[in-house]
C-alpha cells in the first residue's frame, strides 16, 4: 500500500485545532472509555453490590466450611465493599469431579478429597497445569489421617489394621469408584503392610479378605457413617480422623483409635480455570483459596479435628490429637498416576478384590 506523507499527516489534522488543555482532556476521556468497555468486556464483577461464587466439595467438609465462608464474607466485604454469595454442593470426591468435568456443576473453586480428583478436572482442561504450584503446601488445604472406629466398648478388641482382616469382623466401606474416602481406606490397608515391611502380595491378600466381607459399598463417607452409625451396620467404620471427632460431639461415647501406622489424608483446593473466567469472578475465587490458608480458617480446620497445613496452627493443636508413629503418603506408594493405574482403574487392584472383571 502507497501511502504519501501528506495523507499521514491529514490523519493527524483534527489533533492540531486542539489546545493542550482540549487535547489532554481527549486523551483522559479516551481512557475513562476503555476502562469503562474493559469493564463492560469482564462483565463489570468488581463494580457489582454482590458476587456469586461457586463452591464443590467433598461430603465431610460442610462443617469447616460453614464456619470459614461467613468469615471470608465479612472480610471481603469489609475489604471490598462486596457481598459474596456461596452456591455450595457436596458430595463423594470423585462423583463431584465427574460432575465438575461433565458441566453439570460450574465450580470456581473445588476443595475435593484427594490430589487425584482435581487432576481429573486437569486433564480435562478445565484447570491450568501446574495448578498444584500456585499455592502453599502443593494445593494441599486441609489434612487429616484415617481413624478405626468400633462399637461401644470395643466387643472383639480390635486394635490393629490386621484385625480388620479377622473372620467375624465386618468392615463398612464407601466405594472407592465414587468415595474419596474410600480411596484412603484402600491405600491406608495397603500400606499398613507395605510400609511395615510387607509384600505386595501379602497386601493384596490381607486388603482381599477385608473387603470380601463387605456386602454393600456406600456411596460415600456420609452414608457410610450414616449405615454404621445410625443403623448399627457393621463392626467397624474406618473414616477420616476429623468425621469421627465431629460424630463424638453428639455421640460422647464413640469408641474409635487412630492406628500408628496411617496415611496423610490429603485434600487439595484449586480454582477452577475456565469457569472462573466465564464467570468472570477469578479474583475473588483465588482471594478465597488464600483465605482457607490463613490462620482464622486454618483454626476452624483445627477445632473439627483436622490436621493443620498452616505451621503455627500445627504447633498450637498437633499435641491434642493422637501421635502417629508411621506417616506414610500417596508418594510412599508411588504416586498418584500408578495408583491410579494400579488401584483403580477398570481391572486393577480393586476390581480384582472385588471380583468384578472388564466389560
Amino acid at each position: 500500500m502507497n501511502v504519501s506523507l501528506l495523507s499521514i499527516r491529514s490523519l493527524f489534522r483534527p489533533f492540531h485545532s486542539l489546545s493542550r488543555r482540549g487535547f489532554v482532556s481527549f486523551l483522559v476521556l479516551g481512557l475513562l472509555g476503555a476502562l469503562a468497555l474493559a469493564s463492560c468486556t469482564s462483565g463489570g464483577i468488581a463494580s457489582k453490590p454482590e458476587v456469586k461464587l461457586n463452591l464443590v466439595s467433598f461430603s465431610v467438609t460442610k462443617a469447616a466450611h460453614d464456619q470459614i465462608i461467613p468469615k471470608f464474607i465479612e472480610k471481603w466485604q469489609k475489604e471490598r465493599n462486596q457481598k459474596v454469595i456461596f452456591e455450595r454442593s457436596y458430595g463423594g470426591s470423585l462423583a463431584q469431579a465427574d460432575d465438575v468435568i461433565a458441566g453439570k456443576q460450574e465450580a470456581d473453586v473445588v476443595h475435593l478429597a484427594l490430589p487425584l480428583d482435581v487432576m481429573r478436572i486437569a486433564d480435562a482442561g478445565l484447570i491450568h497445569r501446574g495448578w498444584e504450584d500456585r499455592v502453599p503446601r502443593r494445593g494441599v488445604v486441609s489434612r487429616s489421617v484415617a481413624a478405626i472406629v468400633t462399637r461401644a466398648g470395643n466387643p472383639k478388641n480390635i486394635q490393629s489394621w490386621a484385625e480388620l482382616a479377622r473372620e467375624d469382623v465386618t468392615v463398612l466401606s464407601a466405594d472407592p469408584k465414587t468415595s474419596g474416602i474410600a480411596i484412603w481406606q484402600l491405600l491406608a490397608l495397603w500400606g499398613s503392610v507395605t510400609q511395615t515391611g510387607g509384600e505386595p502380595a501379602q497386601a493384596l491378600d490381607f486388603v482381599r479378605q477385608v473387603y470380601e466381607k463387605i456386602p454393600t459399598l456406600a456411596r460415600d463417607a456420609r452414608e457410610a457413617s450414616n449405615a454404621f452409625f445410625q443403623e448399627g451396620k457393621g463392626d467397624v467404620l474406618v473414616t477420616y480422623e476429623n468425621e469421627v471427632i465431629l460424630e463424638g460431639r453428639n455421640q460422647p461415647d464413640i469408641n474409635y483409635f487412630v492406628p500408628p501406622v496411617n496415611i496423610s489424608i490429603d485434600n487439595p483446593v484449586a480454582v477452577v480455570d475456565r469457569n472462573v473466567d466465564k464467570h468472570g469472578t477469578r479474583e475473588v475465587a483465588e482471594a478465597f483459596v488464600d483465605f482457607l490458608y490463613s490462620e482464622p480458617a486454618q483454626e476452624e480446620f483445627a477445632k473439627l479435628g483436622y490436621r493443620s497445613v498452616n505451621p503455627f496452627i500445627t504447633f498450637a493443636t498437633e499435641a491434642k490429637l493422637p501421635p502417629v508413629e508411621t506417616l506414610f503418603s500417596s508418594q510412599d506408594l508411588g504416586g498418584w498416576p500408578l495408583i491410579s493405574n494400579e488401584f483403580l482403574a477398570k481391572g486393577a487392584i480393586f476390581d480384582q478384590i472385588r471380583g468384578n472383571s472388564p466389560n
